[in-house]
């Protein structure tokens, strides 16, 4: 008889422990992993982490336990400061951004719970039917653990039943999981549900409308099993999922001052990596990112700039987010003014961006394309400068767009839009396009798709008769 332990389970936890040998998950029964039923965390596999990770902890191992105490405390404090700010504090110790006096005369170091670089440096262990008891009692279907720490959690159901589908699935975790057992999910990077046919998922409280699926681009746009196995075999790689932590999670403030986590869509994490790659390269020094309306360019530019910024690679890099109207001007800088992101300027005169750039400023800088109107020729010739223009096909292809290429002549451009332009006066894919990109685009995601995603909402015409009557 078909259940979802049998088969959607079954199938999930099959897909991703095949690549065991290659840093992948490591099937072990819930009933024996090394923890009790109230326990969060599989605390010898934090400790060995902390020991491997840290030499300052491998000096002194005792160290591990002060550590565990601070984690415990960050999981007890969900009762009194929410589920999203626990996580949000608990994520910034995931990403190694605390630290202890444990080095030289009680000097501050960074604490490693996980390496992001180094993949084998972790322990990847996927189990099922874990129970969880904090008062309430709960059983969870599908749950990823890295270096003990419960990352994901996914939600199967049946999928021989028509009333029952993938949403059924994802309100257990939201307005089940989350709001009963939440301190189980304050280690959360995201959550996942499917029947089988479809999957979506969601970061904590994610209200469920906006929960999302996963694709491949060259995959097109399978469904059905199809589906869930494209989006299972991606998007639960280890590397992914410490991606999405690492570089494409951000905790913001909405328009009713509430905190709020917000992680990437597959299209916006696509094109950020893909910037990110062609820079890291050096070789091709523009692209065009094609990407319909509304389909969150503003978040996509916003993941680029912080996982350029944090790229070793690239050595400090200045990246400059160029737009074209003073209100888009407004509308960026609130979206990262809102996420909290670390050393932005906003270049809100022609003056500030010369001197910002002529001083050698090793920042995120806002500005309108409008400000290099004036520039006195070369302002910066370092390589490592990356522009990231919205609304790319208004302004470049003039005086404007001329005068930025001048000043910065060594810099990466990209231009991100949803509707370029081919004309002989007017030609975004001439300015953007690099002739090493097939079609002239790095990433298209299209209207199509936009609406098949739900990322942007349908529009519907009505013809209205208009009421003339004549003497």
């Amino acid at each position: 008889m078909f259940n979802e332990a049998n088969s959607v389970e079954d199938f999930v936890i099959s897909l991703i422990s095949q690549k065991r040998a290659e840093n992948g998950w490591s099937y072990v029964p819930a009933t024996q992993l090394d923890r009790v039923e109230s326990d969060v965390l599989i605390e010898s596999e934090v400790r060995d982490a902390l020991v491997r990770l840290n030499p300052e902890i491998q000096a002194n191992p005792d160290y591990a336990d002060e550590v565990l105490y601070r984690l415990r405390a960050i999981i007890l404090s969900v009762g009194s400061d929410g589920l999203v700010r626990a996580n949000e504090e608990f994520t910034a110790w995931l990403r190694g951004e605390r630290t202890m006096p444990f080095g030289e005369y009680n000097q501050h170091t960074p604490v490693h719970l996980i390496d992001p670089k180094n993949l084998k440096e972790n322990r990847y262990i996927v189990t099922q039917q874990l129970t969880y008891k904090a008062g309430p009692e709960r059983r969870f279907d599908v749950v990823l653990y890295v270096n003990g720490i419960p990352l994901v959690v996914g939600e199967a159901k049946t999928p021989v039943r028509p009333a029952v589908s993938w949403v059924d699935a994802a309100h257990d975790i939201h307005n089940d999981y989350e709001v009963n057992v939440p301190a189980f999910f304050v280690p959360n990077v995201f959550s996942f549900a499917t029947e089988g046919k479809t999957y979506r998922y969601g970061s904590v409280r994610m209200p469920l409308n906006i929960w999302a699926p996963w694709r491949e681009s060259e995959n097109g746009s399978p469904c059905g099993l199809a589906e869930v196995e494209t989006a299972v075999a991606s998007m639960l790689d280890p590397s992914t999922v410490l991606d999405i932590l690492s570089d494409y999670t951000l905790f913001a403030m909405d328009k009713r001052r509430r905190k709020i986590k917000v992680i990437c869509r597959y299209q916006q994490y696509e094109a950020a990596k893909q910037i990110v790659e062609r820079v890291v390269e050096g070789q091709i020094k523009k692209g065009l990112i094609w990407h319909f309306q509304g389909s969150g360019k503003s978040l996509l530019m916003v993941f680029a700039a912080q996982k350029l910024r944090m790229t070793q690679e690239l050595n400090n890099p200045t990246v400059l987010i160029i737009v074209d109207r003073i209100d888009l001007d407004t509308q960026i800088t609130a979206t990262f003014n809102a996420a909290d992101i670390p050393n932005i300027e906003t270049a809100d005169n022609r003056e500030k961006l010369h001197t910002l750039l002529s001083q050698d400023t090793r920042k995120i800088i806002i500005t309108t394309i409008h400000k290099f109107a004036e520039a006195p020729g070369v302002l910066n010739d370092r390589e490592n400068i990356i522009a990231l223009v919205d609304e790319a096909h208004r302004t470049q292809e003039g005086d404007l767009g001329r005068k930025m290429r001048d000043a910065l002549p060594n810099a990466f451009l990209f231009g991100l839009t949803g509707t370029p332009i081919n004309k002989r006066d007017k030609n975004t894919f001439w300015a953007f396009g690099a002739s090493e990109d097939e079609f002239g685009y790095m990433s298209r995601y299209s209207f199509e798709e936009s609406i098949r995603d739900k990322a942007t909402l349908p529009l519907h015409f009505e013809a209205r008769l208009v009421q003339l009557r004549v003497d």
